[in-house]
């Protein structure tokens, strides 16, 4: 009986010292963050969009000032909270990574290859166009509420495949989505791992993307997260601006949705 008391009590100081330790871990990591927001590099990123959004390039010569996201011709004030959305224009669901690939197309000029081949920036080369737009896009829609529609039949339905997508496990490790973002408390060596069937989870983490990378030294978008999470868990490499991985940010959104956004933010 008495041994029986000492290991409970052994267990219940153990538990208690872990769970210290994670708290402090946990004010460290966010001291850290604090330390770095104080002139987020991603501002370069943001100036350098809407520089590319008013210059005129491409075989036609025009610029994207008639681009429409959603909101109108040329209007980039709070489009972002209200992508993906359908589009009537081309019949489909379009982030707006996608979006930007077809304005780009259609009203500039360029080729397909022209806008696709170069979309993350790699180590020590020249900064990704794709990702300095998309950056001051993002930025125009800081301090608005996430608001995806699921208005039209479209939206529904690539809403429910993103579900799928984030529910279904494969691969050699047996990963999913669901892996790391369905509970709480959970964290990969110092990066926690928000729990994506948390709506105040979801909303804190969808509305801090893009974001500026502090170990890559560049701003990544949504499109290449999702892009390495799948390198992750081991799945076949995602193609750039494919619709599963729109379907997917489809479902990540609407699950932030009521959430105040306020990105580009900065990351480890």
């Amino acid at each position: 009986m008495i041994r029986r008391i000492v290991v409970t009590v052994l267990i219940s100081v153990f538990w208690c010292g872990q769970l210290f330790a994670e708290d402090e871990t946990a004010a460290g990591i966010q001291e850290y963050r604090d330390l770095l927001s104080d002139g987020n590099p991603a501002e370069l990123w943001v100036l350098s969009g809407e520089e590319l959004w008013f210059t005129s390039v491409g075989p036609k010569g025009t610029s994207l000032e008639t681009c429409d996201l959603g909101k109108g011709p040329g209007v980039v004030r709070g489009a972002y909270v209200e992508l993906p959305r359908y589009f009537p224009d081309v019949k489909k669901v379009m982030d707006l990574e996608q979006r930007l690939i077809h304005c780009r197309m259609a009203i500039q000029g360029l080729s397909y290859s022209d806008v696709t081949s170069y979309p993350f920036t790699k180590t020590g080369q020249e900064t990704s166009e794709i990702e300095m737009l998309v950056a001051f896009i993002a930025s125009e829609s800081r301090g608005m509420h996430m608001n995806i529609p699921l208005e039209h039949a479209e939206e529904q339905k690539m809403f429910d495949l993103g579900e799928q997508i984030f529910y279904f496990r494969a691969g050699s490790h047996d990963f999913g989505c669901i892996t790391c973002h369905s509970g709480d408390n959970r964290r990969i060596r110092l990066q926690e791992l928000p729990n994506f069937r948390n709506q105040d989870q979801a909303r804190k983490t969808y509305g801090s993307w893009p974001a500026y990378r502090v170990s890559a030294g560049e701003v990544r978008t949504m499109q290449h997260r999702l892009y390495d999470c799948f390198r992750q868990q081991r799945f076949p490499e995602a193609i750039y601006g494919h619709d599963m991985i729109t379907a997917l940010i489809m479902f990540l959104a609407k699950s932030a949705d009521g959430g105040v956004y306020n990105a580009p933010a900065m990351k480890r």
